[in-house]
């Protein structure tokens, strides 16, 4: 029997904060993550790692050293572990994320945009 629905509009009314993703499943090794934002985040990467970005809603923009990929409702992007990236959104977006249990939003970046990693809605 396969487990409980997971509903993204409800589990994304349950938070507000940008840029802090939240946990809503797992699958083997790896984590689906929603998450809000606006505005610029950092330049970062994940050496060990590719991240896909999922808009659910709105448009956001990922800024790569040698060009801008541009997403909208529906479009996804895969970000090759090791590529440094930094996404942004003009308006808020929300965003589904995939990437393996333990990763740092920020990669080793830090900073003041770096989100407590592993937190459920």
């Amino acid at each position: 029997m396969p487990s409980d629905v997971v509903n993204l509009r409800d589990k994304l009314d349950r938070f507000s904060g940008l840029w802090s993703p939240r946990v809503v499943a797992e699958m083997n090794d790896y984590q689906f993550k929603l998450a809000k934002i606006r505005g610029e985040f950092v330049w970062h990467d994940h050496r060990d790692t590719d991240e896909v970005f999922l808009v659910i809603a709105g448009e956001m923009s990922i800024e790569f050293r040698d060009g801008v990929t541009h997403l909208s409702e529906g479009e996804m992007c895969v970000v090759p572990r090791g590529t440094e990236h930094k996404p942004y959104a003009e308006n808020e977006c929300h965003v589904l994320l995939v990437e393996p249990r333990g990763v740092v939003n920020t990669g080793e970046a830090g900073g003041a945009l770096q989100a407590e990693n592993d937190v459920w809605v």
